[in-house]
């Protein structure tokens, strides 16, 4: 069970959204790599990066800010946020990102996903954001008529590393984790679900540890590190507590 820390970016800087309204931006950090290497010493494994701007505009507009944090840590990257041709993976693949997400382009491009799942095995995965169940694109500034696990199911067979699976209505809002709908995509489909939006308290990561929940590949957590609600040391204890009974 892996807990990835987010660094949303906007404008350069690391911030947190509510439902993702970029009028609702708390700035955390001036420093996106600063709080990267924070992040890393605090022994987290992964990283989950967005380029909110990017997201809204198509394309990278956060490049400096991410090549910052993969100049400064070791452990690997994840990116989403305007990523929607071969150009801008094959971009962001060469410079270290570990993993690309696909949000918009996976519905209005399910061609480019499999040629780029194809293409680079492991290193893609599909963003699936949802408002009530339907997929959300464009920076989640609209929403399509597309559901959630209809879209999942058009990659089952690409080779598609991980699907981040976010609940906009829990997003930023502290609210706790869409549990029964995340886990049932889970269920639904083959390829590993990450459970995004809304991680919110210590009562979360024990949530995340039951058994049920054991069906996911892990969970990003944003809002919550930052403001202290969650003590990076003590979660990530509880987790490889239950990753160790698990395996037992």
């Amino acid at each position: 069970m892996i807990l990835y820390p987010a660094i949303d970016l906007k404008e350069g800087r690391c911030v947190r959204l509510k439902q993702g309204d970029m009028d609702q931006a708390t700035i955390f950090n001036d420093d996106p790599a600063a709080q990267a290497a924070t992040f890393e010493s605090q022994g987290f494994q992964w990283l989950h990066v967005v380029d909110l701007d990017g997201a809204f505009a198509g394309k990278p507009m956060n490049a400096a800010a991410v090549e910052a944090i993969l100049e400064r840590v070791g452990f690997p990257v994840q990116l989403g946020g305007g990523i929607r041709d071969m150009k801008t993976v094959e971009g962001w693949l060469a410079k270290g990102i570990a993993r690309v997400i696909i949000g918009t382009a996976a519905v209005r491009d399910p061609g480019f996903v499999r040629e780029a799942a194809k293409a680079f095995p492991g290193k893609v995965a599909v963003g699936i954001d949802a408002r009530d169940g339907f997929v959300a694109v464009e920076g989640w500034a609209e929403t399509s008529a597309l559901a959630a696990d209809d879209l999942g199911r058009r990659f089952e067979d690409a080779g598609v590393a991980a699907i981040v699976y976010t609940d906009i209505a829990r997003d930023g809002m502290l609210q706790g984790i869409n549990w029964d709908g995340t886990i049932a995509l889970a269920h639904a489909l083959s390829i590993p679900v990450i459970a995004s939006g809304g991680l919110a308290s210590m009562a979360d990561i024990e949530r995340l540890c039951a058994p049920d929940a054991a069906i996911l590949e892990g969970a990003i957590t944003g809002r919550a590190l930052y403001d202290g609600r969650i003590d990076p040391a003590a979660a990530l204890a509880r987790l490889a507590e239950a990753d160790k009974g698990a395996a037992a």
